[in-house]
């Protein structure tokens, strides 16, 4: 896509470096043009610069940055390429990205994956980057939402540009440059294009578009306009145009941006056109989406308190027509890359266009569930064939139908940029699914340990799954996604037992855990603490009960684990409490405590002759919250506890 539409000029950031290397005016020439986004022509100066064998870190970063912008992926990523082995360790982590993305769009996704990998070793709180840490198969999530629409291009696209569909007026409402406007004689510099102008086109009963025709009212200025929001009742659009009133606004860099104004319907023609508040010539705000009550509307931004090169704002629509102050969506949504083009349905998903979350290639579509909770866990790419190594971006959907356009620049396009028509055949997949699988082994060999006995405990140490290791100590079992702690524990006859606790994340499409069992002549030696050679969580009891826990369930299950691996063991169960009440109160406290830690064994089959106990009261402290000292709920909790002393083995 050439980036006119990326984010309609939403900053593209041009990365400086140190002037270590002399510049010929020829270069210098170039980096003019490439400053003022005059791409095309900035290439070509380049490329004579390179024939006379000239080079230099912005020279190639530059040349790469200028394809890379018209989206020619192939040459910017020979270019990065060439940037890459010119001088790596002065490359900023920017180009990593870029690179990244480059390689990406050739379909080249391990040699992609790996500038990422290597983009978080030089920046770890890239969340671009990060994200592949949180989400290494994130190509088999993103298959598993494939093909859940049909697609094809419409039958209004030009050789040209046309893009970005909303929902309104005839049918739809899109942006076009095709060469019949009332500023054709002028072209974008960026791509060489006609500017933009608004379009309207009526839906014919199998979804396709046709009887394009200019929209009538006071748009279609000198420069571009484009990316339409019409409320409910019809009376009202939100319309991005480049910063004009009595004439073209430009920064102090010279840039014109972008703004955001509203038109009022008067019979079959938009007038009453007035620029939105929170507008600013010194930065964009671009592509309107409403809420579906109308109450909030959605925009692209990279206004200060961006996080990225363009982020997705909201402000409140108040019922007197003012504006709240607009708000960041946050940094779940948004990245340090582009995030733009938001759209939100009649069920309240926000779809927007992104090339900083972990897609195919250049911008892909996601639908946030739950925009105002969002997280890494209800963001979802919605797949292919919506998405390419291209960009794809402008998506817009009917709920009641299924029916909807986005936009794209994949191979095949009439134009620069075409619309196609998208139908859903089924909806998102939310369903969550974990393979956990695992390895039984010797600790002190490495052997893989067969027929040894896996248990899964949930939170409240219910047994969830148990099940034996195979002849090469492999074990695997599903679980689905959520929140609760899990723990496993294996154990094998003649081998003192190992467990962990794990979490099956949304992201972790698969989960990996090694078991290490301890040979029997190794066993814990008489006078131990179970507590200590288990490597047990303190079992805790909360003031003033003697009831056990689920978290000390989980960590009971271990000495069971551990005595029914080892029939010969007896344990002397020793309870304490805190030095808080009186300390007769707290000796029988201790009492009752020591009796339900053994009750809790004994119910889950460990022999009575097997155990011995008794409570300590506040006789043996572990710090200093003796009678009468202040201290934290914290401190007082060490001495609320459990041991578990081998006195036979």
């Amino acid at each position: 896509m050439k980036v006119i539409k990326l984010t309609l000029l939403l900053s593209f950031l041009a990365i400086t470096f140190n002037p270590i290397y002399s510049q010929s005016k020829r270069i210098e020439k170039g980096n003019k043009l490439f400053n003022n986004y005059a791409y095309d022509n900035a290439i070509k100066v380049y490329l004579r610069a390179i024939d006379k064998e000239e080079e230099g870190l912005d020279l190639y970063a530059n040349l790469a940055d200028s394809y890379y912008q018209n989206a020619d992926m192939k040459n910017a990523a020979k270019w990065y390429e060439e940037l890459m082995n010119f001088d790596l360790p002065s490359v900023k982590g920017e180009y990593y990205f870029r690179y990244s993305q480059a390689l990406k769009a050739l379909g080249e996704y391990t040699k992609s994956d790996l500038w990422l990998e290597r983009l978080s070793m030089l920046n770890a709180d890239d969340s671009r980057a990060s994200s592949l840490k949180y989400d290494p198969n994130y190509l088999e999530r993103i298959e598993a939402q494939s093909n859940r629409y049909s697609i094809k291009p419409v039958s209004i696209n030009t050789s040209f540009s046309d893009f970005a569909t909303g929902f309104g007026d005839r049918g739809v409402i899109f942006a076009s440059s095709r060469d019949e406007g009332v500023s054709r004689k002028l072209t974008h510099k960026w791509t060489g294009l006609p500017f933009l102008e608004l379009y309207s086109a009526e839906i014919s009963d199998d979804g396709n578009l046709r009887n394009a025709i200019k929209v009538d009212g006071d748009f279609n200025s000198k420069f571009n306009e484009s990316s339409v929001a019409i409320s409910n009742d019809g009376q009202t659009m939100f319309f991005t145009r480049n910063s004009y009133d009595d004439g073209y606004q430009k920064d102090d860099s010279g840039i014109i941006r972008l703004k955001l104004y509203r038109a009022t319907r008067d019979g079959e023609a938009w007038r009453d056109i007035v620029e939105l508040p929170f507008n600013n010539k010194e930065y964009s705000v671009a592509h309107p989406a409403l809420s579906p009550d109308n109450t909030k509307l959605y925009f692209a931004s990279d206004m200060p308190g961006t996080q990225g090169l363009s982020d997705i704002f909201v402000v409140d629509i108040n019922s007197d027509g003012s504006f709240s102050e607009p708000r960041n969506l946050g940094d779940k949504i948004n990245t340090e890359g582009r995030d733009t083009f938001p759209f939100m349905s009649k069920n309240g998903d926000l779809y927007f266009a992104s090339e900083g979350h972990l897609g195919l290639g250049g911008l892909d579509v996601f639908v946030c569930i739950d925009p105002m909770n969002a997280s890494a866990d209800n963001i979802y790419n919605v797949g292919k064939p919506i998405n390419s190594n291209k960009d794809d971006f402008a998506f817009v959907i009917n709920d009641d139908n299924g029916l909807g356009y986005f936009t794209s620049n994949r191979p095949g396009s009439r134009g620069s940029d075409d619309i196609y028509q998208l139908q859903q055949i089924r909806p998102l997949d939310l369903s969550c699914e974990t393979l956990v699988s695992g390895t039984v082994v010797n600790k002190n060999t490495g052997d893989k340990l067969s027929e040894a006995t896996v248990v899964i405990f949930n939170e409240k140490s219910q047994t969830v799954k148990e099940l034996k290791s195979d002849k090469e100590g492999k074990f695997n079992f599903e679980l689905a996604c959520g929140d609760e702690e899990f723990t496993v524990i294996g154990s094998k006859l003649s081998f003192v037992q190992d467990s962990e606790k794990f979490k099956v994340e949304p992201r972790n499409a698969e989960l990996k855990l090694v078991l290490e069992l301890v040979p029997e002549e190794e066993k814990i030696a008489i006078g131990a603490d179970l507590s200590k050679e288990l490597d047990l969580n303190p079992i805790y009891f909360d003031l003033d009960k003697s009831f056990i826990r689920a978290d000390a369930r989980v960590e009971l299950e271990k000495v069971f684990a551990y005595m029914s691996q080892y029939p010969n063991v007896k344990v002397d169960v020793r309870s304490h409490t805190d030095s808080r009440a009186r300390d007769s109160y707290n000796m029988a406290l201790s009492e009752r405590r020591n009796k339900s830690t053994i009750k809790y064994l004994i119910d889950r089959g460990i022999s009575l002759d097997r155990l011995s106990g008794r409570g300590y009261g506040e006789t043996m402290i572990q710090n200093r919250c003796t009678n009468g000292v202040k201290c934290s709920d914290e401190e007082h909790e060490l001495n609320r506890r459990s041991e578990f002393i081998v006195i036979s083995n």
